[in-house]
């Protein structure tokens, strides 16, 4: 509670800044305030009438797409050795940037979107794909389709549910790992249909 009504009034005083320079902060790894409570209460606020949807919506979006941006330059411009040495100053833990590491080599651009939605993941996969000097131009795809996604779903979340976005957000949080199976699993069998679609009618 005591994070919430530090939000409240930080939105307050603020408004727009707070995802502008918020949300990257939290891609930083200092989530003050943590994104995911920052982006449901935006759509609550939305609910509420106190803030434009258009602004909002881009300001999270340009806010998540800075963060995530400025921990691949990193990554990708201090390299490993560097961010090892250095990264604890930016409270970059070595243990889950070579988890992130691992997590993208075994997934690829995959891990990169779905890490948007993993607290104290998110964090590390900008620096970890720099690192891995994966291109620009896919990291881009990825890490901003993943961005939109990301801030779109929590501000739906606060928005659709109202009065209760709390208790909502909460529950979506504690389950959120079979939340992102589960859409995922329905991408896939999407995404199958469609292949399967195009084949019968090529035949």
């Amino acid at each position: 509670m005591e994070a919430l009504a530090w939000l409240e009034r930080v939105f307050e005083q603020y408004g727009y800044l707070v995802l502008l320079i918020g949300l990257p902060i939290d891609f930083i790894a200092l989530p003050l305030p943590p994104g995911q409570t920052t982006l449901a209460y935006t759509g609550y606020l939305l609910y509420k009438e106190a803030l434009s949807p258009v602004a909002a919506v881009a300001a999270a979006f340009l806010g998540a797409s800075i963060g995530v941006t400025a921990t691949y330059t990193i990554g990708y411009q201090a390299g490993a050795r560097l961010l090892e040495k250095f990264g604890r100053r930016l409270m970059i833990r070595p243990d889950v940037l070579e988890k992130s590491r691992g997590y993208y080599e075994r997934y690829g651009n995959r891990f990169l979107f779905a890490s948007f939605f993993i607290p104290g993941v998110r964090q590390f996969a900008g620096y970890a794909v720099g690192m891995l000097r994966v291109p620009f131009r896919t990291f881009a795809v990825y890490a901003y389709g993943g961005a939109a996604c990301w801030t779109g779903a929590f501000i739906a979340i606060g928005y659709a549910f109202g009065e209760q976005w709390e208790a909502a957000f909460l529950l979506v949080e504690r389950y959120l790992l079979f939340v992102c199976i589960a859409v995922g699993v329905v991408a896939a069998a999407y995404v199958a249909w469609v292949l399967y679609k195009k084949r019968r009618k090529a035949e």
